[in-house]
């Protein structure tokens, strides 16, 4: 397979020379002093308390944990993180990778909703060691029913001893397993080697810095989600940078903490998905960001899910008064299977927004139109690949697509994992001669990618394709605030439509009106899609489920539909 000739000339990444891991070592002697990761903690401190690791740090209690995992554990051994996000969760996985182990980052046993998909990652991976922290302790005691050790990283603090090395690592050194998210299918294990993640690091930094040495990253993502551990723990590895975190919850509590975290800093960079720049929007108050400075902030990257335009434009104006410059928005396309990072906008302009014809695309074929009514679909442009080559395919006979046509992203590139673990099955249906099935949707329009869909998402009503997320959106704006989650379901043979809304925390259950708010959001799916929904349920906050990144997850709602779970059995399917 070759690469479409728009996209063909992008240079593939060089074989991997020097390690990530070897960095940590590198920046304890060349920067031992100098901040390496900042927790922010607002448990105890609506203000927030900082806990900072220099470099030395870092490498040192690395060293020292890594050695009290010699003595329990065989290099390939599989090493569990099971800690909430903090300096400790960094330090646990750079042990990990000095003691030869493979990490697999993963979370407490109380993250909300969580609990039986944290038993499937843990039966899968079998590890021979949990590392934890003293507050979580407990907890993970109870969760860990097997007779292996289970230490609590910031007990642990002597320093190696002086004939203590590091485990040799090679380029085909497994470091850690990524689980998937698993909003499309049960989660799965990939295999993320030490030459994948050095690979899509230095792919970062070549497509997304310019230039910039040493930039500072301030990031709320969790730390076993893919973006999150390249973002906040691997890539400012790689220069020395500084890494700024604070927990999830903590954002979702009070987002104004992330921008504010970002104020006043020079060469800052953070990222998350699309949602969380919307959730600033509706949660976060004005006067929360008086007297703010985002002039600083180089690169807002959004990816993880479909990058909404309204979403960009209104974020970019919203804090234009306060330094944010519209340029720095950048849409970003990855996925596990890759490491994380395979495309981005260029971050040079203001993100590249495109009208393509609904009903071209519904048919496989994208028109960029001028119009800016209801018969548009409108997608931000995710740039090109960095170190990659990606092509679009007929996913079902793997035929090249000319430009302009919508079809399977394909990616090839040294980042790209190499299999699914312990999963032969799953390996060979993804990873292919070479290339990566991604199972997204998506097109090459003016030589940029553009991203429309999950392929198992689509929904196939009538022999036309309709984009769950389009219809989606046209309810979040009919609804004001709700969330939304629209899939297909097989009714007499045929496939139809039904969408679960969830009334928003925000909105008062009185001015919850089902009665005026069928009809209207009926109206508004069939004039923008011409689709006929088999069913709207409207349900109360905390029903549509969401993976542990927050993304809906489709499937996971189809299944609870299915189940009867929104109250009620659904009509008959068959």
């Amino acid at each position: 397979m070759s690469a479409p000739d728009s996209v063909a000339e992008l240079p593939v990444a060089a074989p991997v020379s020097g390690l990530l891991i070897d960095q940590l070592a590198a920046c304890a002697l060349s920067l031992p002093d100098q901040p390496a990761y900042t927790f922010m903690d607002y448990q105890l401190d609506a203000a927030g308390t900082a806990q900072t690791l220099t470099w030395a740090q870092v490498h040192h209690r690395a060293a020292a944990l890594a050695a009290r995992l010699g003595e329990l554990i065989e290099p390939g051994d599989r090493v569990a993180v099971m800690a909430p996000s903090g300096v400790d969760y960094i330090v646990a996985m750079f042990a990990a990778w000095y003691a030869g182990a493979i990490a697999v980052p993963l979370f407490t046993p109380d993250l909300p909703g969580h609990r039986e998909r944290l038993r499937g990652t843990y039966a899968d991976c079998r590890p021979a060691c949990v590392l934890t922290v003293v507050s979580a302790e407990d907890g993970v005691r109870e969760f860990v029913t097997e007779p292996i050790p289970v230490l609590a990283v910031d007990a642990i603090r002597d320093a190696a001893g002086q004939d203590w090395t590091p485990a040799p690592a090679g380029p085909d050194t497994i470091a850690y397993l990524q689980y998937t998210s698993g909003s499309t299918r049960t989660p799965a294990g990939l295999e993320i080697t030490h030459g994948n993640l050095t690979a899509n690091v230095k792919q970062l930094r070549a497509g997304l810095t310019g230039g910039r040495v040493r930039p500072t990253a301030v990031n709320w993502l969790p730390l076993f989600h893919d973006m999150g551990l390249l973002a906040i723990l691997a890539f400012p590895l790689l220069q020395g940078g500084e890494s700024v975190l604070l927990d999830p919850v903590a954002f979702l509590m009070r987002p104004s903490r992330w921008l504010r975290l970002l104020s006043g800093r020079p060469d800052v960079y953070t990222c998350a998905p699309n949602f969380a720049y919307e959730y600033c929007l509706r949660r976060v108050d004005p006067a929360d960001v008086a007297g703010l400075d985002l002039s600083g902030v180089f690169l807002w990257l959004n990816g993880a899910e479909p990058v909404r335009a309204d979403t960009v434009r209104r974020f970019a104006e919203t804090y234009s008064s306060v330094g944010m410059a519209p340029e720095a928005m950048c849409a970003a396309y990855g996925l596990a299977e890759a490491t994380v990072f395979v495309a981005a906008d260029r971050i040079d302009r203001a993100p590249k927004i495109t009208r393509f014809d609904r009903r071209g695309l519904a048919s496989g074929t994208a028109l960029a139109v001028e119009s800016a009514d209801g018969e548009a679909t409108v997608l931000v442009s995710c740039g090109l690949p960095v170190g990659q080559r990606i092509m679009i395919v007929d996913p079902d006979t793997s035929e090249q697509l000319p430009d302009g046509r919508v079809g399977e992203i394909r990616v090839c590139g040294p980042n790209v994992a190499r299999r699914y673990w312990q999963q032969p099955e799953r390996t060979a249906e993804v990873f292919v001669a070479g290339w990566l099935r991604t199972g997204d949707l998506g097109l090459i329009h003016d030589g940029e990618l553009y991203v429309t869909g999950r392929l198992k998402d689509l929904l196939i009503v009538a022999g036309r394709n309709h984009y769950p997320q389009d219809v989606e959106q046209v309810v979040a704006t009919e609804t004001g605030v709700g969330l939304a989650a629209a899939f297909a379901v097989p009714v007499d043979g045929d496939e139809r439509v039904v969408v679960v809304v969830e009334r928003s925390r925000s909105v008062d259950p009185e001015q919850w009106q089902p009665e005026r708010l069928t009809p209207a959001i009926r109206r508004a799916v069939w004039q923008h899609h011409e689709l006929a929904l088999h069913e709207l349920v409207l349900t109360e906050p905390g029903l549509i489920p969401r993976t542990s990144s927050g993304k809906i997850s489709r499937s996971a709602c189809r299944q609870r539909y299915l189940d009867g779970g929104f109250g009620g059995k659904p009509e008959a399917t068959r």
